[in-house]
């Protein structure tokens, strides 16, 4: 994994502001904004352009940031010292990807957040979101329940892991995130299964999924 180009813009500073402000406006924390509330916002936010496969956080540190999804894919994933790997969830655009609970609990990232595809997102640093949603309350309880419902279906898919055969994984996951299916690479897809790929395309070609 690398990392991101280390060169970035401001929001706005960059090129494609405008751009990039609308599609802040129709991302799932932060749609019910005001025009003051996201002109507030775009001074702490930072432009990263990303390959596939950069590291936008490590895991097992206490630096965190809190991402805004533009474009592209990301996934959490866990890593144990063996080097296995276990992918915790992928965010598309509209989405957004943090590590709020463990800042907030003064942990180190329990996971790493990396790139599946080529993606663009903003980020800023935690401890300057945290002041700003403190001061936006609205934004907060709308920031706070979506990492709630985060965790919830995290909580939900290491659970079905165990529950459900390789086709109820895949149907699950069509069901809850059907606009990511296809756009995720096979490979990462059945990672997140548990399944192998050759099982993953075995049930397509079998009319299973």
């Amino acid at each position: 994994m690398s990392q991101p180009e280390k060169h970035h813009d401001r929001v706005h500073d960059h090129p494609d502001r405008n751009s990039i402000l609308r599609q802040l406006r129709q991302n799932v924390v932060l749609k019910n904004m005001s025009e003051a509330e996201t002109a507030e916002l775009e001074r702490h936010l930072v432009v990263v352009d990303c390959n596939k496969g950069d590291l936008l956080l490590h895991q097992g540190v206490y630096e965190m940031e809190q991402y805004f999804i533009l474009d592209g894919i990301l996934k959490r994933v866990v890593t144990n010292p063996q080097a296995k790997e276990m992918i915790l969830r992928f965010a598309g655009k509209h989405d957004m990807e943090t590590s709020y609970a463990a800042w907030r609990l003064k942990n180190q990232t329990p996971y790493s957040i990396v790139s599946v595809t080529k993606a663009r997102v903003v980020k800023l640093p935690l401890p300057e979101w945290a002041a700003f949603i403190d001061h936006h309350l609205p934004l907060k309880q709308a920031f706070e329940y979506e990492v709630m419902l985060v965790m919830s279906d995290i909580m939900a898919h290491t659970i079905t892991l165990h529950l459900l055969d390789a086709p109820g994984r895949v149907h699950r996951f069509l069901r809850k995130h059907a606009d990511l299916f296809d756009n995720i690479p096979k490979k990462e897809m059945a990672s997140y299964l548990n399944i192998s790929a050759e099982t993953l395309s075995r049930l397509k070609h079998q009319g299973k999924i």
